[in-house]
C-alpha cells in the first residue's frame, strides 16, 4: 500500500521506515507519530530531534539538533536541555535527510571539530604510558613543537599541502623533520580508528618523492686504535671525551647512553643496564669494561654533587642538567671538529663490535651485549649465559 509523505509528498511503502526521498519517517509507533497539521509536521517523535530555520540569508539556513543531555538549571531550579548540532543544510528536506541517517546510524559528532592540538592530547594520553623513557616522550614533544601552524585546525580541514609545508618550513635539521612526519602518521592512525578523519593523509605525504629521505653520505668507519690513543689522550681536556670512549668500549647505541641512569649502574656487579628499540635491545645487561670504570666513576660522582639521577650530565644544558641523544650528538660533532675526526656517534657503537669480532668474543654473547635477536632456537630458549660469561667475553677486547 502507498501513502503520501507529509514531508514531500512523494509516495512511499506503508513498510518503509522513512521516505526514501526525504528521509522523513513514516512507520513510528502510533504514540510517536509526528502531528500533522496542513500537511506538514508540527513535532517530531519524541528524541527524534528537531529542524529550525536560521534567521536571515544563510547559505544552508536549515540547522539540524538533538538532545545531548538534560541539567538542573541553577537559578531557575528546573531542568533543561543541551542540545548538539548535526549540521547546516540549504533546504529542508536535506536537513531531514541529514536527522533520519544520524538517527539511523548514531555518529560521535563531537569528532567533527576535534582540532589538531585535540587530536594529539587525546593519542597522547593513550601513547605515553606505553613508551618506557622519558626520553622517548621528549622526542616526540619536540616535533609537536613545530606543528604550531596546525593547533587550532580541525583535523576535517587539514591537507597534504598543511602538513608538507610544515614540515618543510620548520627550522631544523632532516632528523627533527623525520620525527615530524613520524608523528604525523600515527595521529592518522589514531584519528583514522576514532573515526576523526576518514583519509590518512600523512600516508602520501611527499608522493613523488621526500626531500627528508637523506641518503647515507658515507659507510660507518669505526674508530682506529690512533684515534682512540688520541681520545684518551684529550679525556680531561675536551669536554664529554669520556662518553664517546665508553661508548667504544660498551656497545650501547648513542640514544641508549645518553640516558642511563645512576640506578642501572651497578660497581659491585661492574654492570649497566639499560636498552631502546627493539625487544632484545631492551632492558639488558652490558658489562662494564675495566678500562672504563673510571670514567664511569667519576660520572657517578659528578651526578651526585649535581643531584641528577642520570650517568650523563651537563651543567650548561638548558631545561636540567640531563642529558639526550640531541644534546651529546651536538657534543659529539664539537669534539670530532677538535680533534680533526670525521666520525658519527653511531660509530663507537661500529667499532665496538668491530674490535669485538676480531679478538674472537662468542658470536651470541656479543648479540646479548649489543641487543640484537638471536635467531638460533637453541641458543636463544636453552642456552642461559651468566653475567660472568659476559664480562669474560667483553674482556677479550683490549
Amino acid at each position: 500500500m502507498l501513502l503520501k509523505c507529509p514531508e514531500c509528498n512523494h509516495d512511499v511503502s506503508d513498510k518503509a521506515a522513512t521516505c526514501p526521498h526525504c528521509g522523513y519517517p513514516i512507520n513510528t509507533p502510533r504514540s510517536e507519530r509526528p502531528r500533522i497539521r496542513n500537511g506538514k509536521p508540527t513535532k517530531f517523535p519524541s528524541g527524534y530531534g528537531s529542524i529550525f530555520k536560521m534567521p536571515g540569508r544563510r547559505t544552508n539556513p536549515y540547522r539540524v539538533v538533538k538532545t545531548d543531555k538534560w541539567v538542573i538549571d541553577p537559578d531557575t531550579g528546573k531542568a533543561k536541555q543541551l542540545r548538539f548540532t548535526i549540521g547546516y543544510y540549504p533546504t529542508r528536506e536535506a536537513a531531514m535527510i541529514a536527522l533520519a541517517n544520524y538517527n539511523e546510524n548514531p555518529y560521535d559528532i563531537h569528532t567533527d571539530s576535534i582540532t589538531f592540538a585535540e587530536c594529539y592530547e587525546k593519542w597522547s594520553e593513550d601513547y605515553f604510558p606505553t613508551l618506557s623513557n622519558a626520553s622517548s616522550i621528549r622526542t616526540i614533544t619536540a616535533a609537536y613543537a613545530y606543528c604550531n601552524g596546525l593547533y587550532d585546525m580541525r583535523m576535517k580541514d587539514i591537507r597534504v599541502s598543511h602538513l608538507e609545508g610544515t614540515v618543510l618550513n620548520a627550522n631544523v635539521g632532516d632528523s627533527t623533520k623525520g620525527r615530524i612526519k613520524s608523528l604525523f602518521n600515527m595521529l592518522y592512525k589514531y584519528a583514522i580508528a576514532h573515526d576523526i578523519v576518514e583519509k590518512d593523509y600523512a600516508s602520501v605525504m611527499f608522493a613523488n618523492g621526500s626531500p627528508i629521505k637523506r641518503e647515507r653520505t658515507k659507510d660507518p668507519v669505526p674508530f682506529t686504535d690512533n684515534e682512540i690513543i688520541q681520545l684518551w689522550d684529550n679525556v680531561d681536556k675536551v669536554p664529554f671525551t669520556d662518553m664517546v670512549i665508553i661508548g667504544i668500549y660498551s656497545g650501547w647505541r648513542p640514544q641508549e647512553l645518553s640516558i642511563l641512569k645512576l640506578s642501572d649502574i651497578d660497581l659491585e656487579a661492574d654492570t649497566m643496564r639499560g636498552g631502546l628499540k627493539t625487544e632484545a635491545g631492551k632492558n639488558r645487561i652490558v658489562p662494564i669494561h675495566p678500562i672504563i670504570k673510571p670514567l664511569i666513576e667519576n660520572r657517578i660522582r659528578e651526578a651526585a654533587s649535581l643531584h641528577s639521577e642520570y650517568l650523563f650530565n651537563d651543567e650548561n644544558g638548558q631545561q636540567g642538567t640531563y642529558m639526550t641523544y640531541d644534546k651529546y650528538r651536538k657534543r659529539f660533532s664539537k669534539i670530532m671538529d677538535r680533534l680533526k675526526m670525521t666520525h658519527h656517534p653511531h660509530e663507537t657503537r661500529h667499532t665496538f663490535i668491530t674490535k669485538a669480532k676480531a679478538c674472537g668474543m662468542d658470536e651470541y654473547i656479543l648479540k646479548l651485549i649489543v641487543g640484537h635477536s638471536i635467531a638460533d632456537i637453541t641458543e636463544k630458549v636453552y642456552t642461559h649465559r651468566t653475567v660472568e660469561q659476559l664480562k669474560s667475553e667483553i674482556r677479550k677486547i683490549k
